[in-house]
């Protein structure tokens, strides 16, 4: 339980507490903690939450991992669903898992990775034709989620195989979320919902140990993910070497597929919604792309050749982290928080939306501007206010993957297409919650289209 020393943050309602004003609107419950002090105490029904609000709290939270555990109702009903994986395993469990994993995401083999990210981004941004309207969330969750399993099972999948295990990713991911927010007896009724996430949930499952059967028996290593997790070797105590077991890959896999899919599906949707208002900016980034790219999609080595379109991503994934605007921790001996004793069992949360939007930390934190993260002409913020994928040892294992997708994704699609939403909103909206107003619908129009 909280510690009652710490200041509650005003507004609870009785029985509820905070709920609602976080669900009205949780980037301004969010952003308005900080003005009641470093550390505060938010309700959410009858339980307690601390929150910290300063970045230099915040990193003791993320790097002090074995005070401040993934735990709480939140992991262990995303634990039940995609297994004990590196999310969501405690302290106990991570550090083997990470040496194991950390190869597959080495440097190295990031260009195999980038080919299959050109490849996903050609072949889905190619189907679209001049004027469609699309929904955007969708046509974006459908090039990431093509890019991770391609990426995880290299050529082991059929086409008709890969458009399958697609879908069941899609179903399996929002899933996710929707078992997390709800109680869990509700979880386990047989409804039309329940019964199609159990059983894309189980169809993943059997593709798994099924390419993770045949490649052991191969030994053949394809270049992806997959074959990165079965050649890992951990050295133990007795210098004894331990690799992953079947079942332990099965919930990297899954725990890839959750954390892969909707995040840079997300970023790449934020970021065209902001150039959609920006035209400035686009104009640079399509001068940018074209002289890079050549009119073909881009590639792996071109990023570095793309720093515009790389502030662009930080940018966008400042204003609006993909992973989540908080998250929760659980504090697993009595310790101190800013000068107040929290206790053990405590809940801690942190927030990467909360830290993005401080105006000490940053000029005019709403306004979009890549520029700010020019470390030529500018100063640029403090690197540990920057938190999109976390810290400390458990920072997120995928970040360079994902930022490449993002980077490659945007840069391809700028070059190519104009993306305007269909409202006839002429101005940018003013808020986060204008800016989720806007809806899912927008048109692409081909660059070749005299505009």
């Amino acid at each position: 339980m909280a510690s009652a020393s710490v200041p509650l943050a005003p507004g609870a309602l009785p029985v509820v507490g905070h709920t609602f004003s976080l669900l009205r609107d949780s980037h301004a419950f969010l952003t308005s903690l900080p003005a009641h002090g470093d550390v505060v105490r938010v309700r959410f029904g009858r339980s307690d939450t601390v929150v910290v609000c300063t970045p230099e709290l915040t990193q003791r939270v993320l790097r002090e991992d074995k005070v401040f555990d993934k735990g709480g109702t939140l992991f262990d009903r995303i634990r039940d669903w995609l297994g004990d994986g590196l999310g969501t395993c405690p302290h106990s469990r991570h550090r083997r898992q990470r040496r194991l994993i950390q190869p597959a995401f080495h440097h190295s083999r990031m260009p195999a990775y980038g080919e299959i990210m050109s490849r996903q981004i050609d072949a889905v941004t190619g189907g679209w034709h001049d004027g469609d309207v699309l929904d955007l969330p969708s046509e974006m969750g459908t090039l990431s989620a093509r890019i991770v399993v391609e990426a995880m099972f290299r050529d082991a999948l059929p086409e008709h195989l890969l458009k399958q295990a697609v879908d069941d990713v899609g179903v399996v991911v929002r899933g996710l979320y929707l078992r997390a927010s709800m109680p869990a007896f509700l979880t386990r009724l047989p409804l039309p919902g329940n019964r199609r996430q159990i059983a894309a949930r189980a169809r993943l499952h059997r593709i798994v140990t099924d390419i993770v059967t045949e490649r052991r028996a191969s030994g053949a290593d394809q270049g992806d993910l997959l074959s990165a997790l079965l050649a890992a070797r951990d050295t133990g105590e007795q210098g004894d070497t331990t690799g992953l077991s079947d079942a332990e890959i099965s919930d990297q896999v899954m725990t890839f597929f959750a954390s892969g899919l909707e995040t840079t599906a997300l970023a790449l949707v934020w970021a065209l919604r902001l150039l959609a208002f920006h035209p400035e900016v686009e104009q640079r980034v399509l001068a940018e792309a074209g002289a890079v790219l050549g009119g073909g999609p881009a590639r792996f080595d071109a990023m570095r050749d793309l720093p515009l379109t790389g502030r662009v991503v930080t940018e966008v994934l400042r204003l609006f982290p993909p992973a989540g605007e908080m998250f929760t921790r659980t504090v697993t001996g009595d310790t101190t928080l800013g000068g107040y004793p929290v206790a053990a069992g405590t809940t801690v949360m942190y927030s990467s939306c909360l830290i993005h939007h401080r105006s000490d930390l940053y000029d005019d934190p709403a306004r979009f501007d890549p520029d700010r993260w020019d470390g030529e002409s500018r100063a640029q913020p403090p690197r540990e206010a920057f938190i999109p994928f976390g810290g400390g040892a458990r920072k997120c294992i995928g970040e360079q993957f994902a930022v490449a997708e993002v980077v490659l994704g945007l840069a391809t699609i700028v070059s190519r297409w104009r993306v305007r939403p269909v409202t006839a909103r002429q101005t940018p909206p003013r808020t986060v919650a204008e800016w989720r107003r806007l809806g899912k619908r927008m048109r692409v129009t081909s660059r070749q289209t005299k505009e």
